[in-house]
């Protein structure tokens, strides 16, 4: 059956978040080309990796307010653009610096193409199609990541990072022609109506506990997430892995978060509290990075890997949780975008933090077996958050 053009068009959206996403993944498997050509150090690898976070941990709620003011096609245009440019720009730079500008630039750009993202999609396929299609969009990140982990390790070698970063930015140009001939823009009457209303929505998203309380859990989740996958590359190399077995491995590590995230809908669907799939998550998180990284399990590496999967995979069970109960704890229908963008601005202040916390922790110990102690610490604090969501909220405790 084919599609309608706003369903295609809906499907374009979700492509686009996926390449903003690849921007994102681009990074890990050139780590360790990066280090042995411009002298990368593991502390200014972990901030290179939680660069791209920059944008969102300042910036993500009043660029939400912003993008529907602007105009949702015209917003995920810009940051396509804008990630084409910064990234072409990344292929030339020869020092560590200017690859933290731009790493933050890139950032920018993500943000502007994943904000308006669910909001299109709402506006392009019927009712009875949104969850299933929101879904689908909740996978974009791990899918973009996988990709780019499974990828890197076979192109890089063979035609180094520069290249790698140019051909990110080619894909971004190619991505932006697309959503511009096929999605649809926004009514100036609609736009100028969303900037009107930006103030009071701002403040009744802040001053509502509920989102609070799911954005604060994502960052718990995403600052371990990107620390632990983030340096998996750096890792699986210094142990003698490379090429297509190194990216197998880091991309299947990626990969398992979209089970999880496809997994935490159906949970939902059949009953489950949002409570209990969020301790599931974070239980399986912390016991995932306990056996990846814990001194006992060294002389076993496939022991090793099965709790990285069970790390990345049961723990995508938090993130699609969380993006229910962002519209259910949202103070009202309109202030889901805004929420939305709460949630992505301190899931981004997370991952700004965890991956250079997990690298100093590395360089302090001499190696990665400490690194539970970060994980263990998130997973306690986001299972106290969510006890506390739950009790916000009585439907966070019922069935969706």
């Amino acid at each position: 059956m084919s599609l309608l053009p706003a369903q295609r068009a809906a499907w374009l959206v979700v492509l686009a978040g996926g390449v903003a996403a690849l921007q994102v993944g681009k990074l890990p498997p050139a780590l360790p080309a990066l280090q042995a050509e411009l002298g990368l150090t593991l502390l200014q690898s972990g901030f290179l990796l939680s660069m791209v976070q920059l944008a969102g941990m300042g910036l993500a709620v009043f660029m939400g307010l912003w993008a529907d003011g602007a105009g949702l096609q015209r917003s995920m245009l810009r940051g396509l653009c804008l990630l084409a440019l910064a990234s072409g720009l990344g292929g030339f730079a020869t020092s560590v610096p200017a690859l933290l500008a731009l790493r933050a630039i890139e950032g920018l750009g993500f943000l502007l193409v994943a904000l308006p993202a669910p909001a299109l999609i709402r506006r392009l396929v019927p009712p009875a199609q949104l969850p299933g299609m929101l879904g689908v969009w909740g996978a974009y990140m791990p899918t973009g990541t996988a990709l780019a982990l499974l990828a890197g390790p076979l192109f890089i070698p063979a035609w180094g990072w520069a290249a790698w970063w140019w051909l990110f930015a080619a894909v971004s140009l190619l991505m932006a022609l697309a959503v511009w001939r096929s999605v649809p823009a926004d009514q100036v009457a609609h736009a100028a109506q969303a900037a009107r209303a930006a103030g009071p929505r701002l403040r009744s998203t802040l001053s509502a506990p509920g989102p609070w309380l799911v954005a604060l859990t994502f960052g718990m989740y995403s600052g371990q997430w990107l620390s632990v996958v983030g340096f998996l590359p750096s890792i699986y190399t210094a142990a003698g892995l490379s090429g297509l077995q190194l990216g197998l491995l880091t991309a299947l590590a990626a990969a398992a978060n979209i089970v999880g995230n496809m997994a935490s809908g159906r949970l939902l669907q059949r009953g489950l509290a949002p409570r209990a799939t969020l301790w599931l998550g974070f239980g399986a998180m912390a016991l995932g990075s306990t056996v990846a990284f814990a001194p006992f399990t060294e002389a076993h590496p496939w022991l090793r890997f099965v709790g990285v999967l069970l790390f990345s995979g049961m723990g995508g069970l938090v993130p699609g949780t969380l993006f229910s109960l962002a519209v259910r704890l949202a103070p009202g229908e309109q202030q889901v975008a805004t929420t939305v963008g709460w949630v992505q601005q301190l899931s981004a202040l997370g991952q700004f933090i965890g991956p250079p916390a997990v690298a100093a922790v590395a360089a302090h110990a001499g190696g990665w077996h400490l690194t539970p102690l970060v994980t263990l610490g998130c997973c306690g604090v986001g299972a106290v958050l969510a006890w506390a969501a739950g009790r916000l909220h009585p439907q966070a405790q019922s069935r969706p």
